[in-house]
């Protein structure tokens, strides 16, 4: 039985439906936002609804973030220098190999 909530299209299934056609609910959950109430001997026992979407960071959250983040050490500093020596370098003609 498909029903109107809130949130949007709120379909109920019993458990039984939801065990046969698990990849299809969860896709539809996921791909176009439905919402399951699943049903076991007319109890609900559970609600498959999709993510919520992601929330972005503030600037002022990543800087806090960043400043958490462990800092590089120097074998890593040497290590990009040294490649961006590499990259520096002429490629050199490939057809003359």
């Amino acid at each position: 039985m498909e029903t109107k909530s809130l949130t949007g299209t709120e379909t109920r299934i019993t458990a039984t439906e939801l065990a046969r056609n698990l990849s299809d609910i969860l896709n539809r959950a996921r791909y176009k936002g439905e919402r399951f109430v699943v049903e076991r001997n007319g109890e609900i026992v559970a609600v498959i609804e999709p993510p919520p979407p992601p929330r972005a960071l503030t600037l002022k959250e990543f800087l806090e973030e960043w400043a958490k983040l462990p800092k590089p050490d120097d074998e890593y500093w040497n290590d990009v220098e040294e490649g961006r020596r590499l990259m520096n370098q002429p490629i050199g003609d490939p057809w003359q190999r």
